[in-house]
């Protein structure tokens, strides 16, 4: 009898044991709590309320594409075709364009010229981090140093020197252009790349990023180099792959 009592004992122990353990860790780390204060929480619910009115806008505009093609199919299947091929080009980048949008000239630091140091080149991080901070900033489409970026470029070093898709960036000051939906954004992108991060990134490696005012225009070159598409079959009238 005295060993079970004590077995019974030894285990409501260890049970209260184990949850004073529990309380005693949740006391200690407490649920992370929201501490925005009420402006901070404004901001971001505006930015979703953009972001949500942003993509309303875009399925209007999609809808309203559709219902345009549909109607031309029936009238001229033909012209149809060739207008969403025009579009699809100048989507994919494949077409100069202009429009409103900023200038940034990549420069040395007045610092270095003084001193009669020469930079040399760019790091493809550095570029990176700009574009990335561009198209953050509701950038549409974006030139470096007179070749057009599209969805799958790509920025690296190669033997020392900084290549965008084919291209090596060899001189230095060179153009970034930037393309926008208006000139308020314009004035958005202008105004939050006058603090950007990748802008002071920039200075540390000697450089300067020199940012114009908004421009009602800014034209773009059409991307040069060939689209390469993989993993695509044509479709069959059938439904099935060619």
């Amino acid at each position: 009898m005295d060993n079970k009592l004590k077995a019974s004992f030894t285990v409501i122990t260890i049970i209260i044991g184990f949850m004073i353990a529990i309380q005693f860790q949740t006391v200690k780390e407490p649920v992370v709590r929201d501490t925005r204060d009420i402006w901070e929480l404004r901001d971001a619910l505006l930015k979703e309320k953009e972001l949500n009115s942003s993509l309303l806008e875009e399925m209007r505009a999609v809808e309203e594409k559709l219902v345009t093609y549909q109607t031309e199919r029936e009238a001229s299947p033909e012209q149809a075709l060739k207008q969403t091929l025009e579009e699809l080009k100048t989507e994919a980048g494949l077409t100069g364009k202009k429009g409103t949008g900023l200038i940034l000239t990549i420069e040395p630091a007045m610092e270095e010229i003084l001193l009669g140091e020469k930079v040399q080149t760019v790091s493809p991080q550095l570029l990176e981090r700009l574009v990335n901070e561009l198209n953050q900033y509701d950038a549409m489409d974006i030139s470096i140093d007179g070749h057009r970026l599209i969805n799958t470029s790509v920025i690296r070093d190669i033997n020392g020197e900084t290549n965008i898709d084919g291209f090596s960036i060899t001189k230095i000051p060179f153009e970034v252009r930037v393309l926008t939906k208006d000139l308020e954004t314009a004035q958005k992108l202008y105004n939050r790349m006058q603090v950007s991060q990748s802008v002071e990134d920039f200075f540390i490696d000697n450089l300067r990023v020199s940012i114009s005012k908004p421009l009602k225009e800014v034209e773009l070159p059409a991307y040069e180099d060939t689209i390469r598409v993989r993993y695509m079959e044509p479709v069959s009238e059938r439904g099935g792959s060619g």
